[in-house]
C-alpha cells in the first residue's frame, strides 16, 4: 500500500506512467479474465488491459455456458471484472500497441504513451472474423446472421434459415441446422472445393440446395425478415442467415517478439502455436482462448484461460522458489517508482490533513500509505508520536533520511494494509489515509486492519480523489487509464462500513476543492471522510 496509488494518471494525458506487475494480460474477455482470476487468487499482481472489442460484441446473448446460459456477453465480462478486482487484480481500459523483451521483463507500450513491465505476458486477444463480402451481411452479424448452430441455433429453430456457403468446409454445420428447422435452404455462394456427394446427400434428405452467388441481404418486412437476393435474379425469404467466416489472430502487438503462428487445419486462418500449457515460442509469453482455438465457445475459452492462468502461476512459483524469493508485486511496483525519481511528490503535507488535524490534540498517529512522508513529518513536528506505514521500503528509506535530517522521531512500518496484523495490533489517536489505497480482498482484510487501528475516541481521516471524471468514456486507442480504482478499497466502502457498524460518529463526508500545494495539479476535487470511534460500553 502507498499514497496516491490509484487515480494518479487518469486525468493526466501529458504524464507517462510505467507500472510493474507479475503478469500482464492482453484482452479482457472470457479467457483473459479467467486467467487473471486464477493469478490474483495466487497473490500475483496482475493487470488486464482491454480495449473493449471482444469477438462476440455483436451478440445479444451467449449460450451453452453452464450457469450463465443466456447472459449478455457484456454482463458476463462485467461479472468477471468484478471477480478479478475482488482479489486485487486490475482491469485497465486501454490498448497494448507493442511488446518487447528486455532484461528486466516484458515491456508493453500502451496507448497514451504509458507502459507496463511484466514478468509474464498472456495474450488473450482473440481473433477477427473476416466475413464474406456480401452487401448487408456485416451489419447484421451476430444478430440476424449467425455462424454457429450451438451458439444460436435454438433461437432460430423452426424458422426460415438460409445457409450461405462460402468455403469448402461451409457444409459442416448443415446437418445440425437441418435438425433445428425444416425450413433450411442452402445457397452455394462459392462451390469451390465442395464435395458433390455431400450436396447430393443433403438434397436427398429434403434440403433445397441453390448454386448461385449472393448479391446482397435486404430487409423484406418491418418484422425483421430478410430477402436473400441472388446474382441470378432470384430472392429467397429468410428469418435468419447461417454462414461462416475466415479469421485472423489479433497478434499485431506481438509482432516484435516473433511469436510463431500456424495454419488452422480448416485452412480458414491462422492461430498462435502453443503447447499444452499455453506456452508460445517465446519464453514467458502465453496465449489462451480463441487465439489458440478459434472454434472454442465462451465456456471453453474461459476454461482454457483458467488452465493457462494456473500454468503461469506454476512458472512464477518455480522461478521464485529457485531464487529463494517470495516477492510482493505491489512492493516491487512502488519500489521501482520511487527508485526511478529523486522525488515523486511535492514534499508538502496534504492540505486537507493540515486543515483537519491542526486543532487535534497531539497523540499517537498512524500515517497509512505514507509515501515520502510529508504528512508524517508534519505531524511529528507538531508533537505527534508518528508511525509511517508503506509497502515500499524505498519510500520508508526516504522518510527516515528526512526525519534524521530534521531531528524528528518517526517510526516506520514496512507493511501492506492486507498483511496479517498490518499495524502491529496497536491503536492510534489519529489514523490518516491520504490519497492512499490498498487492494481489495473478498473478506476485506485491509479495511478491517485500517479501522481496527483507530483507538476508542480516535479519529479516522481518509482523503481521496473525486473519481467522478472517470465516469466519462475514453477512447482506448488514444489513452489507457493506468489505474483501476475498483481494484482498491474506496472511501465509499469505508464510509459504508463504519456507518453500518454503529461504532462511529461521522463528522465529515463530503466532496470539496483540493487544497493548493500538491505536485499534481490536475485533480480538481477531493472526497474527505472524518470519523471518530465511539466507546459504546460507556454509553451503555
Amino acid at each position: 500500500m502507498t499514497d496516491h496509488a490509484h487515480g494518479a494518471s487518469d486525468h493526466t494525458p501529458h504524464q507517462s506512467i510505467v507500472r510493474r506487475c507479475d503478469v500482464a494480460v492482453i484482452g479482457g474477455s472470457a479467457a483473459g479474465l479467467a486467467a487473471a482470476l486464477q493469478l490474483a487468487r495466487q497473490r500475483r499482481s496482475v493487470i488486464v488491459v482491454d480495449d473493449g472489442t471482444p469477438r462476440n460484441a455483436p451478440a445479444a446473448h451467449m449460450h451453452g455456458y453452464l450457469g450463465r446460459e443466456g447472459t449478455p456477453p457484456e454482463a458476463m465480462r462485467a461479472i468477471g471484472r468484478e471477480e478479478v478486482r475482488s482479489y486485487g487484480g486490475s482491469v485497465l481500459t486501454g490498448r497494448v500497441l507493442a511488446v518487447r523483451k528486455e532484461d528486466d521483463g516484458f515491456h508493453l507500450a500502451l496507448s497514451g504513451g504509458h507502459g507496463l513491465v511484466a514478468r509474464r505476458v498472456l495474450a488473450a486477444t482473440g481473433i477477427v472474423d473476416e466475413l464474406p463480402d456480401i452487401e448487408g451481411l456485416a451489419e447484421r452479424w451476430g444478430r440476424q446472421v449467425i455462424n454457429c448452430p450451438f451458439c444460436h441455433g435454438w433461437e432460430v429453430r423452426d424458422l426460415r434459415v438460409v445457409q450461405i456457403v462460402t468455403t469448402p468446409l461451409g457444409l459442416h454445420p448443415t446437418q445440425l441446422m437441418r435438425h433445428l428447422t425444416d425450413q433450411l435452404t442452402v445457397v452455394l455462394h462459392d462451390a469451390t472445393g465442395i464435395d458433390p456427394a455431400a450436396v447430393q446427400t443433403l438434397v436427398a434428405s429434403g434440403v433445397p440446395v441453390v448454386e448461385s452467388a449472393v448479391r446482397r441481404l435486404a430487409d423484406a418486412d418491418p418484422d425483421g425478415s430478410l430477402a436473400v437476393e441472388l446474382a441470378d435474379g432470384r430472392s429467397l425469404p429468410a428469418d435468419a442467415i447461417l454462414t461462416g467466416a475466415r479469421f485472423r489472430p489479433r497478434v499485431e502487438m506481438l509482432a516484435g517478439l516473433g511469436i510463431d503462428t500456424t495454419a488452422h487445419p480448416s485452412g480458414l486462418g491462422d492461430l498462435v502455436a502453443v503447447d499444452a500449457t499455453g506456452r508460445t515460442s517465446v519464453a514467458g509469453v502465453f496465449a489462451a482462448g480463441n487465439l489458440t482455438d478459434p472454434s472454442a465457445q465462451v465456456l471453453q475459452a474461459a476454461a482454457n484461460g483458467s488452465w493457462i492462468g494456473a500454468q503461469i502461476a506454476f512458472s512464477l512459483a518455480a522461478e521464485d522458489t529457485t531464487a529463494g524469493a517470495r516477492p510482493s508485486g505491489v512492493a516491487i511496483e512502488w519500489d521501482s517508482r520511487y527508485g526511478d525519481q529523486e522525488r515523486v511528490w511535492s514534499a508538502n503535507p496534504n492540505g486537507t490533513l493540515v486543515a483537519e488535524a491542526t486543532d487535534l490534540p497531539a497523540g499517537r498517529a498512524l500515517d497509512v500509505g505514507a509515501g515520502e512522508g510529508a504528512d508524517a513529518l508534519w505531524l511529528a513536528e507538531r508533537g505527534w508520536q508518528v508511525t509511517a506505514s508503506d509497502v515500499s521500503s524505498r519510500a520508508l528509506d526516504r522518510i527516515r533520511a528526512e526525519a534524521d535530517r530534521r531531528g524528528l522521531d518517526v517510526r516506520t512500518l514496512h507493511r501492506d494494509a492486507n498483511d496479517p496484523a498490518a499495524f502491529a495490533g496497536e491503536t492510534y489517536d489519529l489514523v490518516s489515509l491520504q490519497y492512499g489505497s490498498f487492494q481489495r480482498t473478498p473478506e476485506q482484510r485491509g479495511l478491517r486492519n485500517l479501522l481496527d487501528a483507530v483507538a476508542v475516541g480516535g479519529t479516522l481521516l481518509v482523503v481521496g480523489h473525486d473519481l467522478t471524471p472517470l465516469q466519462q468514456p475514453s477512447d482506448p486507442a488514444e489513452q489507457t487509464r493506468m489505474y483501476d480504482p475498483q481494484a482498491y478499497v474506496g472511501i465509499d466502502e469505508i464510509a459504508a462500513e463504519i456507518t453500518a457498524s454503529g461504532n462511529w460518529r461521522v463528522e465529515v463526508n463530503e466532496t470539496r476543492s483540493r487544497p493548493p500545494g500538491a505536485i499534481s495539479t490536475h485533480h480538481v476535487n477531493d472526497v474527505v471522510l472524518r470519523a471518530v470511534r465511539l466507546d459504546h460500553r460507556k454509553e451503555l
